[in-house]
């Protein structure tokens, strides 16, 4: 995989062939590897598992300076899910767009035949990103007889033609594709178990993707959010969180965010596809489970810490959403 990368005034601050071993890809069992880079421009941290035409891998980073990043992943190209959990980049992939726009808690679903692909990355602090990559065989085993989305991602694929889930528009992350995400980067099991563990993960991620495009399909008819619009709603998700014990009402938080009511509960039906309060229970519902999991706090202050005015009503909400009582994943 031959690397380039270049400062603002185009001068190269690296050039490397990191190769990749797509062989890795092909294995029957689970291989596991870490890369720590560092350079004067940046450093990063990846950690990568490979197994039957799967390559699924999370990390962070820190850029010093604006980068400019040209690769070639070369022979073997893959189909790629990319959510960026953090950070900003710009990106293009030959045949596809020339200038596609990641921000915080984006994702798609990508194909470049070529495998050239360039992305400009500003100066930041805490990149995050988590991907799985399927082989194009393996993709394609995936898709066939899966639904009209991946069957329409499949025919570019096996036609060998570059393709992407959302050209105009990155979706959002939901709460429920972050958990699926924690859950993989923080699974327990070995061996086996953890392969199939991964993979029922890994089709869940899809399944969601593709659901959200097909539900995004209905709001095709609204007005497109601007630029502006998406990151006072981006803010207005941030003051929703960061007060999820003592929510502002709807009112309030428009005001706090600069953007008035109707485009507030409208744009969150666009961006995340749910309500504001239901964005905001689903991530309770996914912190509490996290908590509880961990088994260092009570139920009680679980229901607190997670907004709820009583244990019963925390209780309830809980079953509703994950099928079970608290107290039985507590033990």
């Amino acid at each position: 995989m031959a690397v380039v990368i270049k400062n603002d005034a185009s001068d190269i601050l690296l050039q490397d062939e990191m190769p990749f071993d797509v062989t890795k890809l092909s294995s029957p069992t689970i291989l596991e590897d870490v890369k720590n880079l560092s350079f004067d421009f940046g450093n990063a941290t990846f950690n990568s598992l490979y197994f039957d035409g799967y390559h699924l891998g999370h990390g962070t980073a820190q850029i010093y300076e604006n980068l400019h990043i040209s690769h070639s992943k070369g022979p073997g190209q893959l189909v790629d899910m990319l959510f960026l959990q953090r950070g900003r980049f710009n990106t293009g992939l030959e045949g596809v767009t020339d200038n596609l726009r990641f921000s915080t808690l984006e994702h798609n679903l990508l194909y470049t035949p070529t495998g050239d692909e360039t992305a400009s990355v500003e100066k930041q602090d805490g990149l995050n990103m988590f991907m799985i990559s399927f082989t194009a065989e393996r993709f394609l085993s995936l898709a066939e007889h899966n639904g009209d989305i991946l069957g329409k991602m499949a025919d570019e694929v096996a036609g060998n033609r570059a393709a992407i889930l959302e050209k105009d528009q990155n979706p959002h992350i939901t709460p429920r594709m972050n958990a699926i995400i924690e859950e993989i980067t923080n699974c327990n099991f070995q061996g086996g178990l953890k392969k199939l563990f991964l993979q029922s993960k890994t089709l869940e991620l899809l399944a969601l993707q593709c659901s959200q495009v097909i539900e995004g399909m209905s709001h095709k008819s609204n007005k497109p959010l601007s630029a502006s619009d998406r990151e006072r709603l981006d803010y207005a998700r941030s003051v929703l969180l960061a007060n999820m014990q003592q929510p502002p009402t709807l009112a309030q938080l428009a005001r706090m965010a600069g953007i008035n009511e109707f485009k507030l509960k409208n744009g969150f039906k666009q961006l995340y596809n749910t309500t504001v309060f239901g964005y905001l229970s689903d991530y309770r519902l996914e912190l509490a489970k996290d908590m509880i999991l961990d088994g260092a706090k009570s139920l009680t202050d679980i229901a607190d810490e997670a907004g709820y005015s009583s244990l019963p009503h925390f209780s309830t909400a809980f079953r509703k959403k994950f099928g079970v009582s608290p107290s039985r994943i507590k033990h």
